[in-house]
């Protein structure tokens, strides 16, 4: 969402409900334990910040959209390590990049990172996929949990704007148009989320979270053992973000996304104005290295906050030993 569409106070809401939610996250980080989550999460969240750059358009529309990525996130880190690793990206997007707007971000992290992580992928993903590793049951699980993000999300941005009142985009129409897209957009970042993770189940399912595995005995924590053989798994995400990342400007459809689309739909109006972050030195990508940089920066700021999280645990329970001894 832009600015454009916001109001203060629906800002501070929003932002309020976020930085709470983020709180929350960090607590149940903090009771992991595996010893790559550090790194895993760091990789994980420059691939979808890098796969997020990359708009495929929506056949017959003139439309495009592009991946969330949250329940890919929840189903290899599990919900609440995904919502702070997806939270990152946004951030990232925004401070840096221009990409949604500042004022907007609480809107934003509520509607795509909590729509997919706390919502779609413990309430419709764990529910279809169960503990199996068959192929048809991630399938199932991953297009319906990323359409259900989608579409919620996308009712979400509709009454964010309707309670902000700035704008005059009449409610009715403006969901009429939002919910198809994203319900089409939610199509195919579903199956693209099912390929990934059908992948993984076959060939390293060690990489997924506990959910998928049958021998609940075989769990360390709440993840499945075994992060020892994860050195492959986060090379090939490290190549695969490289590649998306050095590629988006040659394949990212120039179509507007699914928001902008509705927007022109409904009132004409091709382009929201948005105010640029102080801190934004690639506004709109505008560098063919932009999407390489962006991925190090949330790969360096997923690292830095989970070691802070790890650090902090870890020195808690050296002061509870210690006290313990005396």
């Amino acid at each position: 969402m832009a600015d454009a569409l916001v109001s203060p106070a629906i800002a501070a809401g929003t932002g309020a409900i976020a930085a709470t939610l983020i709180a929350v996250a960090a607590s149940k980080v903090k009771q992991i334990r595996r010893d790559d989550i550090i790194p895993l999460m760091g990789v994980m969240g420059a691939f979808v910040f890098a796969a997020q750059m990359i708009n495929f358009s929506i056949p017959g529309t003139g439309s495009s959209g592009h991946i969330i990525g949250g329940v890919l996130l929840s189903a290899v880190l599990g919900p609440w390590a995904a919502f702070i690793t997806l939270c990152s990206v946004l951030i990232i997007q925004c401070l840096v990049f221009a990409d949604g707007g500042l004022l907007a971000l609480g809107c934003n992290i509520l509607n795509m990172a909590a729509t997919s992580c706390l919502i779609a992928y413990p309430l419709i993903y764990r529910p279809i996929s169960g503990t199996s590793l068959k192929p048809w049951r991630i399938t199932a699980a991953s297009i319906a949990a990323s359409i259900i993000a989608l579409e919620i999300g996308a009712a979400g941005v509709t009454l964010e704007t309707e309670l902000s009142g700035i704008t005059a985009l009449p409610t009715s129409t403006f969901l009429a148009f939002m919910l198809p897209i994203h319900l089409a957009i939610g199509a195919i970042e579903g199956v693209a989320t099912a390929a990934v993770l059908c992948f993984l189940a076959k060939y390293r399912p060690e990489t997924l979270y506990s959910d998928y595995t049958a021998d609940e005995s075989s769990c360390t924590g709440r993840f499945a053992s075994g992060s020892g053989r994860l050195r492959p798994v986060l090379i090939g995400f490290a190549i695969a973000t490289l590649i998306f990342a050095g590629a988006f400007t040659w394949l990212a459809s120039a179509n507007p996304d699914g928001l902008e689309w509705s927007i022109e739909k409904v009132s004409g109006i091709s382009d929201m104005p948005s105010a640029t972050p102080a801190t934004a030195f690639m506004p709109d990508y505008d560098s063919r290295f932009a999407g390489i940089v962006g991925a190090i920066i949330v790969m360096v700021m997923l690292w830095a906050i989970t070691t802070i999280i790890f650090h902090r645990v870890r020195n808690a329970h050296q002061n509870s030993s210690t006290k313990g001894k005396e």
